[in-house]
Order: structure tokens, then sequence, then C-alpha cells
């Protein structure tokens, strides 16, 4: 049966109106926080979809394929636009009167206002794909300036320094060979430093019995700093472990999962003790899985009332204010979060710190429920961009659903006129081997649809650079965002 082109229209102008009065609550909450007049269109825009993706749009979306229109599938940087010029279409065809034709330079409005927040943050870019590179530094970086040289002539946007590594002295070291390859080359890098945060990771093990590995079905004592004893592994559990943020024990339930080294131990809660928790493993490798100190610790059901930004994050920030570009901001899960760096930022830098950029690394389910608040703080002050940071937030919010979050955190992001960064083991077994996946290099295509991103280091760095170079180049081709372009085929 032919589509009731007069229906689909009523619908479509029912629903700009609820979307204007959806998205204009939703403005009032954040105007006051909205102090940078380069983020009103991107905080209006993310009202509106936000509004929007409150609804089941699927049976309007076919109607509207049916017809010829669009689909409403990639409108993330023009909601109202789009929506506009669906409804003045279906006017036309019904014979009503209809808005005028929007000019294209308020159609794409989103995408120059998105571009313009992507210089801001990582420059302008340098070849000609539109994807900035973001490079970590590993700790030789310090001593060898030809490290920053060749990344320098690959024209690579953004250098990556973890606070979590190494000292201020080596930071200095690594800045000062980038300024000297800037000099040497014409080509300025921006310094992203990363902020450690209040990283969980596990102490000292003890073990009872010739037990070595832990395997499905173990119980694992996980207790404070210093907590460790015989009575603990030999009358509790077989393993027991020191967790170096005793606030999660105290906040930890029965029945919250735990997840231990990136993943590798799954284990959940049976019992909560004055000195930690007892937890049995639900899953581990069939040969078993050794427990290591200075492993990541997980405990993605747990509310842990601590701020992102730590005593060490606050020392370190002196000298990151004085010398980054863009500062990371790891495990931020409020905007309560980002106001306190912010405050941390003023007091360093009240003439100037507006002009600093802020990543938001997204790496908790938490994050993820309050992003559009937390991107309404940062980005509303600062120049800000979100990294889908998914090492830990594949553990936090499960493997299964990684692939699904971040690509919603890409389409938030560009709603918001806010760039993203793909992080974490991109094109991994390239940069340590030398060799890639096929897997990883359709992931790293994938990554293309973000604004940035990040490689991590290792010994085949500047292979690795070169490849995913000429992998955006060419990606760039064929797809902007969500987006395929219709260049002309040339393999047949």
């Amino acid at each position: 049966m032919p589509t009731d082109v007069a229906a689909v229209y009523d619908e479509v102008a029912v629903l700009i109106e609820d979307i204007r009065r959806d998205s204009d609550v939703r403005l009032s909450d954040w105007r006051a926080k909205i102090e940078r007049p380069a983020f009103k269109h991107g905080a209006g825009n993310l009202a509106a979809y936000l509004a929007l993706r409150r609804r089941d749009l699927r049976p309007l979306q076919r109607r509207l394929m049916a017809l010829g229109l669009s689909s409403l599938g990639r409108l993330e940087s023009r909601v109202l636009p789009t929506l506009l010029a669906v409804r003045a279409a279906l006017a036309a065809m019904i014979g009503q009167t209809a808005d005028p034709i929007q000019p294209d330079s308020t159609f794409f409005a989103g995408e120059r206002k998105l571009a313009a927040q992507a210089r801001a943050i990582f420059g302008a870019p340098r070849g000609r794909s539109p994807v900035a590179l973001l490079v970590t530094c590993p700790t030789e970086a310090a001593e060898d300036p030809e490290f920053m040289l060749e990344l320098a002539k690959r024209r690579v946007e953004a250098i990556r320094i973890n606070c979590a590594h190494d000292d201020a002295d080596a930071w200095a070291r690594m800045i000062g060979h980038a300024r000297a390859a800037a000099a040497s080359t014409g080509h300025r890098m921006k310094v992203f430093m990363d902020l450690a945060g209040p990283k969980i990771r596990t102490g000292e093990v003890q073990m009872a019995g010739k037990a070595k590995k832990v395997r499905c079905g173990d119980r694992i004592a996980i207790v404070r700093l210093g907590g460790l004893g015989p009575v603990v592994a030999a009358d509790v559990a077989p393993f027991a472990v020191e967790c170096t943020l005793p606030e999660v024990l105290g906040a930890a339930a029965l029945g919250d999962r735990v997840f231990i080294d990136d993943g590798k131990i799954a284990a959940e809660i049976e019992r909560a003790e004055a000195w930690g928790v007892v937890a049995r493993v639900t899953l581990a490798r069939e040969r078993g899985v050794r427990l290591k100190p200075e492993r990541a610790l997980n405990f993605p059901d747990t509310a842990v009332q601590v701020g992102a930004l730590t005593g060490h994050d606050r020392k370190d920030l002196e000298f990151v204010a004085a010398h980054a570009d863009a500062i990371e901001f790891s495990f931020v899960q409020t905007a309560e979060d980002v106001a306190a760096l912010q405050a941390a930022l003023a007091a360093l830098r009240p003439d100037d710190w507006r002009t600093l950029g802020l990543v938001l690394k997204i790496e908790t389910a938490q994050a993820v429920a309050n992003l559009p608040d937390i991107i309404i703080q940062a980005a509303g002050r600062q120049p800000a961009a979100v990294m889908i940071a998914r090492g830990d937030l594949s553990v936090e919010i499960g493997f299964a659903r990684t692939a699904e979050i971040q690509e919603e955190i890409l389409w938030l992001a560009e709603a918001a006129g806010v760039p993203a960064i793909w992080a974490t083991q991109v094109l991994e077994t390239l940069v340590k081997t030398g060799l890639p996946s096929r897997g990883e290099m359709t992931d790293a295509a994938m990554a293309a649809r973000a604004e940035c991103v990040m490689l991590n280091k290792g010994p085949y760095l500047l292979e690795t650079i070169d490849q995913m170079q000429l992998l955006l180049r060419r990606m760039g081709a064929n797809q902007h965002k969500k987006v395929p372009l219709l260049r002309r085929l040339r393999s047949w």
C-alpha cells in the first residue's frame, strides 16, 4: 500500500514541535554552563539530538525512505535542519505551503563548527586526511631526540605524554625534543598530557597451597593495602591480592562483578568483610591465569564516590598546565569531576586556562551515562574532545556492548560538535610485531569516522604511522562520519 504522504507530513510536523519543546527544557538546565559562544550551536544541536533519540524512529524512517526522502540516519550534526528539509519536501508533495529551503551554509553549519573545534584541539590538518594522529610517547622519547624528529617529519598532529609513567624531568625532555623537531621541520606538534587518575590496580599477591594459577570456581580475597596475611589467604581463599583503592572495597556489595587484568579474570563478590571482599571466579582461561601485581582492577557494578582528580594529579597539574596544549582527563565520570579540574586550572592559569584543550576519557559505564552533562561542563568553558578509551570501557560495560557504545559515543560527540578520539589498541599487532591482523585493519578503517586516532607505543610505531596515514587518506575519500562518499569506482 502506498505511503500516506499527508499522514507522514503531520507526523514529521508534530515531531519537530516536540523536539523543539523538549530540547528547550534541556537547554534551560544547561544555559548557565555554556559560556563559550563557539559551543552554543553544538549545545543546542545536542539537546535536539537527545530529544530526538528518546523516540523509536524506525517506522518513520521506512516511510520516508519509500518516498525517496532522508531516512534521518545521518543527521547527528544537523538535527532540526534535516527535519525541516524533510518537512519542506513533504509539504511540496502534498501541495502545502512550506518554509523556504535552507541555504547550504545553514544546513551544513554543524559540520563546519565541528571541524573548527577539531582545529582548536589538534591544529589545522597537515595532510590529505582530515583525521589527526595522536601518538603515545615511550619512556625512551625523553632521551632520543630522533623519535620526535621522525614524528614531525610525518606531520603527526599531537604527541601524548602519560603522567602515570616517568616524571617531570623526563616529560620536560620529551617536550624539549618536540619543540626542537618543530624548529627543524617547521611542523609543531600539539602536546597532550594524560593525568593518571584514580586507577585501581592490584598490589601484592599471596597464594596458599600449591596452586599457582587462578581457575574458574576459585575464590580470591581482595584486601586493602597492607592487609595480606596467612589468615586471609589460607582460611578464606587460596588467592589473595591487595587493592590500591580501598574506597571501592567499602562500596562493593554482594553480587557485584570484579574484573582483574583487563578481564582475564572475572569474579563475583560473595562476602564482604572489614578487611575487604571475597570473590568467586566465574571466568578464566582453562589453563588458569597468574595473579600478578600492577594489573587493572575493575568494579563495574560498584558506585565508588572518588573524585577523578587525585592528589597526585593535582601535583602533576602544576607541570601539565604550564606545558601542555591539552589535558587528558582519566576516569572522568561526572560533570562535577570536570568542574573540579577546571577550578584547579583556573587557580594555576587564571588569565588563559580556557585556551587549554580538555580531552574527556570515557572509561566507565557511569561516564557513558553522564556523557551529555560532562560534555556541556567541559566544552561550555574550553575547547574539548571526547576520547573513546576502549580498554577499560570494554571491561566495564562488557565486550559485547563495546561496539555498540563506541558508535553511540561517536554520534553524541558529533551532535555536540565536539571532536572524538578513537583510542586503545588501534593497529596494536602492527605496532608490536610489524604485521597487522585483518580484523585490526578493519577497526582502523572504522576509526576514520573520528576526528583523531590514538596510537600506542611499540617497536614498529613509525611503520604503523605510515600505514595509518595511508589508510586514513583512502578512507577519507570513501566516508565522512556516517556518510558514504560515492566517488567513482575504479576496480570494475
